[in-house]
């Protein structure tokens, strides 16, 4: 340790921690000398004053070295003797004092509880505060302990950790004094509590030595008393219960015997009141009765089991007695149309009241034990494959038998023979080798089987109803939630909703639902038990009707690929069954058949299909073929022609107004009439009558007198007669007039096809046109169907046919239209138009093409006109028939008129003619005049010419007068200025 200071300095540090050091002063250092004299003496006993001379409060100035001693003669070893006496004091002094400072600054930062261990955490590193802290980890251990290979610093770091160490028990020791204070005052509490509890169990044993001295005088006679009355009590229960038991032991009995012997009204009498002494807790405790509710429960199920199964028995018809008589009519051959489909297969009054009888007990049964909607849901299940299961066996049970009678089928022999070499046929198999008769009666079968099963299906629905509409209580359910419940939206052929089977409601509502079923704690009372009920009763027979409708689909399905094959009375057979079958199980049943629809809708369109298909190609293929030559018309294709014509025509209608002479269209407003019956006969294995080119007048009767009978014997005329204007024919425009009738037909029988229908007309109507100008106008024929040239008779045959169908139009439309609904008409209104506008195109070009072809051979004659006109002036004799150029153009030009008069319309020839006319004028005209004739003789040949010509000109119909001269023009003209001759001189 370092030598002392001197007693000046250390008496200045001493002060200086103490207070303010003033200046130290001259005049006081005689005092302040003496002073620490005092107290530096380390000899000097220690004393109060000292204390109170320099506490706190009392500022002592640091004295002053004296100026009058001298420093340069005063060494230290001058004070050497002193030191050495005051050394290990001075050193006591300041270890005191150094702890005393340490206490203090402690004291002030450790204010509180918890505050040590804070500044614990500030001196020692937060690393070894951590919860995770474990020193066996090698990271913790690398920043705990740093290795170094220097032993001084491996000890100086030991050092640091026992300081660390020390420094945490420090802090703990004093954190302990601060709460010792707390620590004392709770032990002296704990001491004071302990003296009261013993005085209070003092208190206690004296308070229980008074109650027990007051029950031995006052308490224990009444107390017997009390216990002899609650004795007796006990007993009388006691009995009580025992007769309980006895009863109880009797009704398990007297229910064991119900329930074997099927009364299920006894046996749920006798549940009940055993379930209500389960109820009220009346056999709580008895151990013999552990398994009452399980015995119940036991008793109910097989009570349940027993309505259920006789609800099933009663409810689901049993179909074997119709099956029966329907197989010994079919072997009979009477079941032949389903006229006595409706019948036969009825339900009377007697079998109803026979129904609801065995029904009623049944149904208030099961209501009684609330599973009357189960019980529905199994008798819908049972119901469903029962109609199934009879559908199934109606098939398998007729088919041998229809089988043996379809020798006369439709089908192809061999189709069948390939089948029957196979082995066994399939069900399937068998199905398609009917013929549709045979399969018509299967379905008739099936339907009468059907019909039978939903009627008693319906009836059971209607007691049902019947009964649940007449149970008391508070919820009871009117017609529209019963009518919303049961989605009836079927209505039958009249529009009608179908009214169910009414019964009387004045009967005793006592005899009608005996036992507890009207208690207002039943199930069957509440709103939503009724609702399940009427559910599940609407849906066993949707779903009966449903399960009908998917097998009768499945069996349209197994002759999916015949059926568009059938002939349209064949097909319109199967058709009408299906919707008298879906009519009368959606009335009945409440709900529409969608998916039989569906079916029976797709067949119709793969019919519709297959049959435009094949007249598509039997079109083409009899238009490949045509030699447009004139045919006799028989009566059949008129009537047809008739039957469209018979409606009556409103003039108020703008959209069907039709020009070129043709008068109005119909409308659709009239009701169509049926047309008169015919028979279906192919026109191409019919009309082989020989070629007639004789004229003959368009009135229709004319027309009656030119008929004849044909080969055949068959009445036929030449004409085919339109709105009073006869028409000459070819094969393939009698061919599409049939099909256009027979597609009319389809459009009849089956309305839902009626819009498929027009747009397969207007596709045949494109294709006839189409193919007809490819083979006339565009000389297509002259390849296809051998014909050497295309003429004029060719021309006018097809300009009568596609003249014909023009003529037509309106009256298909008007046929097709009435089954169109009002949105899709404008479409096809417009698809119609534009193909009547093609066909009018058509006849017009066909029409200049006769004028082209006139006017090609008057230009080809005067391009020899020349040739002709160098012999005129050496020939001294003028031949009266004209030249080789008058008489080649009228020849010709009248060759055209008798073919065109004896075939086209009158309208349509002087049409023609009158261009033919004004073609003649021109061109004869500008060539005559453009001749250079030198001889008189030249001369009178031209004027003989022009007055040929001009009286050929004078006999073609054209229309056309100028002051009382037909077919005025500019030959006459012509005649006029070179030879002065007027016309008609």
């Amino acid at each position: 340790m370092e030598a002392p200071p001197p007693p000046a300095r250390a008496l200045r540090s001493s002060s200086s921690g103490a207070g303010d050091s003033p200046s130290f002063s001259s005049g006081a250092g005689t005092f302040v000398h003496s002073l620490s004299s005092i107290l530096n003496n380390p000899h000097a006993a220690r004393s109060d004053a000292y204390w109170s001379l320099w506490g706190p409060s009392t500022a002592v100035a640091e004295p002053a070295p004296p100026s009058s001693i001298p420093t340069d003669s005063v060494s230290r070893s001058d004070f050497q003797p002193y030191l050495s006496t005051i050394s290990e004091p001075f050193s006591r002094f300041q270890d005191v004092r150094n702890h005393a400072t340490t206490e203090s600054s402690a004291g002030a930062e450790i204010r509180g509880p918890g505050q040590a261990l804070v500044a614990c955490l500030r001196e020692v590193p937060s690393l070894f505060f951590k919860e995770d802290f474990a020193l066996e980890e090698g990271e913790t251990f690398r920043a705990a302990c740093p290795f170094s290979p220097s032993p001084d610093e491996n000890a100086a770091l030991q050092e640091r950790l026992t300081q660390y160490l020390d420094v945490v028990e420090m802090h703990l020791v004093k954190e302990i004094s601060l709460r010792s204070d707390s620590f004392f005052e709770a032990q002296g509490q704990l001491q004071a509590l302990n003296g009261e509890i013993v005085e209070a169990c003092v208190r206690i044993r004296e308070l229980k030595e008074t109650i027990r001295i007051l029950n031995v005088n006052l308490v224990d006679s009444a107390r017997q008393v009390q216990e002899h009355n609650a004795a007796r009590g006990n007993l009388v229960a006691l009995q009580q219960k025992l007769a309980l038991i006895l009863y109880v032991n009797q009704a398990l009995s007297a229910l064991k015997l119900l329930v074997a012997a099927a009364d299920c009204a006894g046996a749920l009498d006798i549940t009940d009141d055993l379930q209500h002494l389960l109820d009220t807790d009346e056999l709580a405790g008895l151990h013999c009765f552990r398994h009452l509710r399980e015995q119940l429960g036991a008793s109910l199920d097989t009570v349940n089991s027993i309505l259920s199964a006789e609800f099933l028995r009663m409810a689901v018809y049993d179909a074997k007695a119709v099956r029966s008589v329907i197989l010994s009519k079919i072997k009979a051959k009477t079941a032949n149309s389903i006229n006595g489909v409706e019948d036969e297969v009825v339900l009377d009054d007697d079998e109803s009241s026979i129904l609801r009888d065995h029904l009623l007990p049944l149904i208030i049964s099961l209501l009684r034990t609330a599973k009357l909607p189960t019980v529905l849901k199994v008798y819908r299940d049972t119901l469903t494959n029962d109609m199934r299961g009879a559908i199934k066996i109606t098939v398998a049970e007729l088919i041998a038998v229809l089988v043996a009678r379809s020798s006369d089928s439709d089908l192809a022999n061999s189709e069948r023979a390939v089948d029957a070499d196979g082995g066994g046929l399939s069900l399937a198999n068998k199905l398609r080798s009917l013929s549709s008769e045979s399969f018509v009666q299967l379905l008739v079968a099936i339907f009468k089987v059907v019909k039978a099963h939903l009627l008693r299906a319906a009836e059971v629905k209607r007691i049902v109803e019947w009964i649940m509409d007449n149970l008391d209580g508070y919820f009871a359910i009117d017609s529209a939630s019963v009518t919303t419940i049961a989605s009836v939206d079927a209505h039958d052929n009249n529009g009608q909703v179908v009214a169910p089977t009414t019964y009387s409601r004045n009967a005793p509502k006592a005899l009608l639902f005996p036992g507890k079923i009207n208690d207002a704690s039943s199930p069957c009372t509440s709103k939503s038990f009724r609702v399940d009920v009427l559910r599940e009763n609407t849906e066993a027979l949707v779903a009966a009707c449903d399960a009908a409708h998917a097998r009768w689909a499945k069996l349209l399905g197994v002759r999916a690929l015949l059926h568009p094959k059938l002939k349209l009375q064949e097909f319109l057979s199967i058709y009408d069954i299906t919707m008298a079958f879906i009519a009368a199980t959606e009335k009945i049943g409440g709900r529409l058949g969608y998916s039989i629809r569906g079916t029976l809708q797709s067949q119709s369109k793969a019919f519709l299909d297959f049959q435009h298909d094949s007249r598509m190609a039997k079109i083409k293929a009899v238009l490949d073929q045509e030699t447009w030559v004139s045919v006799d018309v028989p009566d059949e294709f008129q009537a047809i022609v008739v039957s469209l014509s018979s409606f009556d025509t409103p003039a108020s209608d703008p959209e069907l107004a039709e020009s070129e002479g043709l008068e109005e269209p119909l409308t659709g407003n009239e009701s169509v009439q049926s047309s008169p019956d015919h028979p279906r006969q192919d026109p191409s294995e019919t009309l082989t009558a020989p070629v007639h080119e004789k004229k003959v007048n368009s009135t229709p009767q004319t027309q009656s007198k030119n008929a004849s009978l044909n080969e055949h014997g068959k009445s036929t005329s030449q004409t085919l007669v339109c709105r009073g204007i006869g028409y000459h024919m070819v094969n393939c425009g009698l061919i599409l007039l049939k099909m256009l009738s027979e597609y009319l037909d389809i459009s009849k029988c089956l309305p839902v096809l009626a819009p498929e229908v027009v747009q397969r007309v207007v596709e045949i109507l494109k294709l006839f046109n189409t193919r007809t100008c490819q083979l006339v106008l565009g000389a297509g024929a002259m390849q296809v169907s051998g014909l050497k040239s295309i003429t004029s008779k060719h021309l006018a045959l097809t300009s009568q046919v596609i003249s014909f169908i023009y003529a037509i139009i309106p009256d298909i439309r008007q046929v097709l239209f009435l089954k169109i609904p009002e949105s899709r008409k404008v479409l096809l209104f417009s698809e119609i138009d534009r193909v009547a506008q093609d066909y009018k195109t058509h006849r017009d070009e066909i029409h200049t093409k006769l004028v082209q072809i006139m006017r090609e051979r008057l230009l080809a004659n005067l391009r020899k006109l020349p040739q002709i006109v160098e012999n005129w002036n050496s020939a001294d004799e003028i031949d009266q028939q004209g030249s080789q150029f008058a008489r080649s153009v009228t020849k010709e030009v009248s060759y055209l008129h008798r073919i065109l008069s004896q075939t086209l319309l009158e309208n349509d020839v002087q049409a023609i003619f009158r261009q033919v006319v004004e073609i003649f004028h021109s061109h004869i005209s500008d060539g005559f005049s453009k001749l250079e004739l030198t001889s008189p003789q030249a001369n009178n040949r031209l004027c003989r010419d022009i007055q040929i010509i001009l009286g050929c000109i004078r006999k073609l119909p054209s229309g056309n007068t100028v002051e009382s001269v037909p077919n005025y023009g500019l030959l006459d003209e012509l005649l006029l200025e070179k030879f002065g001759i007027q016309t008609g001189q």
